[in-house]
């Protein structure tokens, strides 16, 4: 088994980086904000499960495979900028809604908004890279089965991204209460809101393969 301080290590960076707003933590506000809790927690059920799958990927080496065939991660990368831009653009464009504004928007079935939650988080290329990266610097191949510590290491990265993102959901409803009885903060919030998207995309968008 290898030591307990690399699964220690592990978590904090796990938890560093899921504390980082990004497009999962701002599809789950919106979807909670406009569906409530229940669609938000089937949302990250679909986040969940792109999670798992880029852990079975980076512990079976098909996401070292998919980096090596030409043009498949700038195209992965690619479809990742065009999803932020296009929340970037419902964000800012003229008549617009702030994300934490409670709206009547048509109700999503549940398999909809599982699928959903998985395609925000499988369009991030920097969930690939991560997996890619860093988790390999925490195996310790005299310390036992990679593919096990592998597995390991993955299972504590998705069980701290779901209680982090879990509360976020559960905590999304009252705090859009607070800024909607405050005009002037839901419109800066939604200026704010496509500025970090439209940032993220660009920043994605500039990135190499490493």
């Amino acid at each position: 088994m290898p030591d307990h301080t690399h699964f220690i290590a592990f978590g904090l960076i796990a938890l560093a980086m899921v504390l980082t707003p990004g497009p999962n933590m701002i599809y789950l506000i919106s979807r909670s904000v406009c569906q409530g809790r229940q669609a938000g927690l089937i949302s990250l059920g679909g986040i969940a499960f792109a999670f798992v799958l880029y852990i079975l990927c980076a512990a079976l080496g098909i996401t070292a495979f998919l980096f090596a065939i030409p043009y498949a991660y700038d195209l992965l990368r690619f479809s990742g900028v065009a999803y932020l831009l296009y929340l970037a653009w419902q964000s800012v464009k003229p008549g617009g809604r702030s994300t934490f504004a409670v709206t009547n928007l048509p109700i999503d079935s549940s398999k909809k908004l599982f699928i959903m939650g998985f395609i925000t988080n499988v369009l991030n290329p920097k969930v690939a890279i991560m997996y890619l990266s860093l988790l390999p610097q925490f195996i310790q191949p005299a310390h036992g089965s990679v593919l096990t510590q592998s597995l390991e290491l993955g299972s504590i990265q998705i069980s701290i991204s779901m209680v982090v993102n879990a509360t976020i959901v559960m905590m999304a409803g009252t705090l859009a209460k607070f800024l909607s009885s405050r005009p002037a903060w839901l419109k800066a919030q939604r200026w704010i809101m496509g500025t970090v998207l439209a940032g993220l995309a660009v920043r994605i968008a500039l990135e190499s393969k490493k």
